[in-house]
């Protein structure tokens, strides 16, 4: 498997942060930069890292927990997970009110961590990166990819190491697709659409053709494919918005297209061939095929577009942590980074490996017990850090489960529209 190989300038220019820069007592860095860091653990240490991997993730990620243990005797890691995303980022939010009851590192969007960079609270971990005994004693000797490192900076400071990452695919349905007669997989919107319709009709209305996991990405990338960047400058009810809404809705209303809605995620109908294909992210494919299992053949494909959605979280750290649990941390997160600890967390669960030697390893590349993509798309987008962006991206699945609701209904989508402007704009200047 081929995994991209550079973020376009577009993208790369989203990765641009706005806002006040996070200070410390000197300059531009956290004050892990003035006080030294300890060469080796030599007492019993525990590092508290707050996740959000569920299932198959979060057992992965005890196993390693205790291969980095067995290698370091010294320090103990205290998995603490919080749920799903979404109750993770409300128990940092929380917790931020007392810092020292924060954990030592936790799973994190930099998005969410916004407000803690401008209050001093995170670490910057370029020191660590650059120590020869914690780190790799450069970020070009940490051998992770340039732009995932980018993309775990806030306000050009490195606060994050990326650690699991993920792309969204398409998931469809061979065996379908060679019932129907469609011999091309589709490779462009209009493509996923005709194809969509096409099986629609040719089941007798008995099968969607497609649908998005993640209506935010939908409309994100969807966008992006129009060439408007995601910021508070979007008119969500200006004419190119509405191309890519009603391009959604349009498909709803003529039955060719679905939401995931009450069902959270598409894995299930897939897997109950009541939908022929959806987008989703490349770290679910375990569930599909637990789902699936011996039903039908399946297989993945690139995301129709220009553009895939690059997602998935880094590893933060914060302040009020002592000396020795912040260099045992970075050990930890150094192991969990590393080549060996890569292939087996990407093998297992379907995340991309975020270090370039694990991506073009044969163990990677020859893994058959999860299907990804044999070539990905050079072009990755991320929703950029800046402020109140986080919150405006969250607010679009909302907006839009309301306007393609009405889209089921057969009703016009305009009011809905109008009124989740009102919200997206709102969700930028909160």
């Amino acid at each position: 498997m081929k995994f991209s190989k550079k973020l376009t300038m577009a993208a790369v220019a989203t990765l641009a942060l706005v806002g006040t820069a996070a200070c410390s007592k000197s300059g531009n860095s956290s004050s892990s930069s003035s006080e030294k860091i300890p060469s080796k653990i030599t007492k019993k240490t525990t590092v508290v890292f707050w996740n959000a991997m569920p299932g198959v993730q979060g057992s992965t990620l005890k196993q390693l927990t205790n291969e980095f243990e067995k290698k370091n005797p010294k320090i103990t890691v205290k998995l603490e997970n919080q749920g799903a995303y979404n109750d993770l980022q409300a128990k940092i939010n929380s917790t931020l009110q007392s810092p020292n009851n924060l954990p030592t590192i936790t799973q994190a969007y930099p998005g969410w961590l916004w407000n803690a960079a401008q209050n001093k609270m995170l670490v910057n971990m370029t020191p660590y990166i650059n120590n020869k005994n914690v780190g790799w004693g450069s970020a070009k000797a940490s051998d992770i990819r340039t732009e995932l490192l980018d993309g775990a900076k806030i306000k050009g400071t490195q606060y994050g190491i990326p650690f699991n990452k993920s792309i969204e695919t398409l998931t469809y349905n061979k065996t379908m697709f060679k019932k129907y007669g469609i011999k091309k997989v589709p490779t462009t919107m209009e493509e996923l659409k005709d194809v969509s319709e096409t099986i629609y009709k040719k089941s007798n209305h008995k099968v969607v053709g497609a649908g998005f996991d993640s209506l935010s990405n939908y409309y994100t990338l969807g966008m992006k494919d129009e060439g408007v960047n995601f910021t508070d400058k979007i008119n969500f009810s200006g004419s190119t918005s509405k191309k890519v809404l009603n391009f959604y809705a349009d498909g709803i209303k003529k039955g060719y297209f679905r939401v995931a809605g009450s069902e959270h995620y598409l894995s299930g109908p897939f897997a109950n061939e009541k939908v022929a294909m959806f987008v989703g992210t490349s770290a679910g494919e375990g569930f599909v095929k637990q789902g699936v299992g011996n039903k039908f053949t399946y297989d993945v494909a690139p995301r129709p577009g220009k553009y895939t959605m690059q997602q998935g979280t880094d590893i933060y750290m914060f302040n009020h942590a002592s000396a020795e649990q912040k260099a045992a941390a970075f050990k930890y997160i150094k192991f969990l980074v590393s080549k060996s600890s890569q292939i087996k967390w990407a093998n297992a669960t379907g995340y991309i490996p975020v270090n370039n030697s694990a991506i073009e390893s044969s163990e990677y590349k020859n893994n058959k017990s999860i299907k990804l993509p044999a070539k990905l798309e050079d072009d990755l987008y991320s929703v950029p850090v800046a402020k109140n962006s986080n919150a405006a991206y969250n607010q679009l699945n909302s907006i839009l489960q309301n306007i393609f609701a009405a889209a089921q209904k057969g009703q016009n989508t305009n009011s809905q529209i109008n009124t989740g402007k009102q919200k997206f704009d709102a969700a930028w200047k909160q």
